[in-house]
């Protein structure tokens, strides 16, 4: 008797879609070879650097917020995925191009490059259902190559979304913006800071993002004013580095922050984050509404349509070894390992996560915001596919590490970590200043 193999399509070849094309692989028994559609022309997703702004050769927005000199804000000891770890000659904080490196070196490591489409932009993807009235669908994925500018379709048991969500910048509404006679910007287009020398900036967010930037940015400006509404960090900082709390409202020169004063602004810089975007689903009934994409069960699957997969919507977490864990559980539901509720029970309880996270004082549009829950929700995971869970060393060392980054965010970055064993790691000597 033959068995089917089920086909599965990877939109994206970023970390995250990298991750399910090296899982799908490794499963021959019970999966064909993926199908991964990449819009650019190389792996890396985020992590591929470009000068460029706004729109590419094609007409379509820059995929990649990276900027010229970011290094990690994690040490590489709690980066990689499980199987396949970091150049141990490698600093802990590595610069952006390292981690591409990576990313490259995975692909050819797993031989995935041969299953990618790449200069491919996906068009449609549409359920289609059979004439038996059964509620199992497949998935017809229309897309362009851009460069022969062929369109073509394909039929598919399942897909898994990794298309990434730091490529569409959010915007806040801020009062009397149309009266700022400065530069305004989103940290999507920032690449490096020479064009602010001597500026005066202000950015608003201090996610890692705008944190690093602020900081990056003094060695250049005038003056740099971050303005968040968290409580002021306790770190040295530079001397032309100020902290305010709320932004009232724009003025024609600059801002006015809730302590009343007005803060002169050549630039001003939104570090405020980016929507999910899904351009690609549209008779898909997937709702994103402030940040919170649904109907999803466990961050993961549409409760809907069960075989269609979203990898990485979760923030402020450990990334490479969280998508790892999500697509083990993706891949386990599909090919029997966990048995998915039904959908009511899962719409059930993703609404009681819901109603215990706002019950926790958790505004809406952070539902995805993981942070501390991330190494019980990974162990979950873990679980219910079956799989080796995250290493308790993993999360020791990134905890510390956070707490390190808010002691001294001028010079986190200096240290260098070594894993000693599945629960333990080591300071090496930091480097000198």
């Amino acid at each position: 008797m033959s068995y089917h193999k089920l086909k599965v399509a990877v939109i994206g070849a970023g970390a995250g879609g990298l991750c399910a094309a090296r899982q799908l692989l490794a499963r021959p028994q019970a999966f064909a070879p993926p199908v991964v559609y990449e819009l650019s022309d190389c792996v890396g997703g985020t992590w591929v650097y470009t000068d460029r702004v706004g729109k590419d050769d094609n007409g379509l927005p820059i995929h990649s917020s990276m900027y010229r000199d970011l290094r990690t804000n994690l040490p590489k000891e709690v980066m990689p995925f499980p199987d396949f770890p970091f150049d141990t000659q490698l600093p802990s904080f590595v610069h952006h191009t390292d981690v591409k490196s990576y990313l490259e070196q995975y692909t050819d490591y797993f031989k995935i490059q041969p299953h990618i489409k790449f200069c491919t932009y996906v068009e449609l993807l549409n359920p289609v259902f059979g004439t038996t009235g059964d509620a199992q669908n497949t998935w017809e994925v229309t897309c362009l190559n851009l460069n022969s500018h062929c369109r073509s379709r394909d039929r598919f048991d399942s897909v898994i979304i990794c298309n990434g969500h730091y490529s569409d910048p959010f915007i806040p509404p801020i009062p009397e913006i149309e009266h700022f006679k400065g530069q305004k910007m989103h940290s999507h287009e920032y690449r490096f800071a020479e064009p602010f020398t001597g500026k005066n900036l202000v950015l608003l967010g201090a996610g890692p993002s705008g944190t690093d930037i602020a900081l990056e940015l003094c060695s250049v400006a005038n003056q740099v004013v971050l303005i968040h509404n968290n409580l002021p960090t306790s770190s040295q900082l530079p001397p032309n580095f100020l902290q305010v709390k709320g932004l009232n409202r724009f003025s024609e020169t600059g801002v006015i922050c809730d302590d009343g004063m007005e803060y002169p602004a050549d630039v001003f810089m939104f570090c405020t984050g980016y929507n999910y975007s899904f351009p690609f689903l549209k008779d898909v009934d997937l709702k994103v509404k402030d940040c919170r994409v649904a109907p999803l069960y466990k961050h993961i699957v549409h409760t809907t349509f069960p075989t269609l997969f979203f990898i990485g919507l979760c923030k402020t977490v450990c990334p490479f070894p969280l998508f790892h864990n999500q697509v083990l559980f993706a891949l386990a539901s599909l090919d029997g390992t966990h048995k998915l509720p039904p959908k009511a029970e899962m719409d059930m309880l993703t609404e009681e996560e819901y109603q215990s996270s706002l019950h926790r004082g958790i505004p809406h549009r952070h539902f995805h915001k993981l942070d501390s829950l991330q190494w019980s929700y990974m162990d979950e995971l873990a679980h219910l596919s079956k799989t080796e869970p995250i290493p308790p060393v993993t999360r020791d060392l990134y905890e510390a590490n956070s707490k390190i980054r808010k002691q001294d965010l001028c010079n986190y970055k200096r240290f260098n970590y070594k894993i000693v064993s599945h629960d333990m790691w080591t300071t090496v000597e930091p480097k000198p200043l």
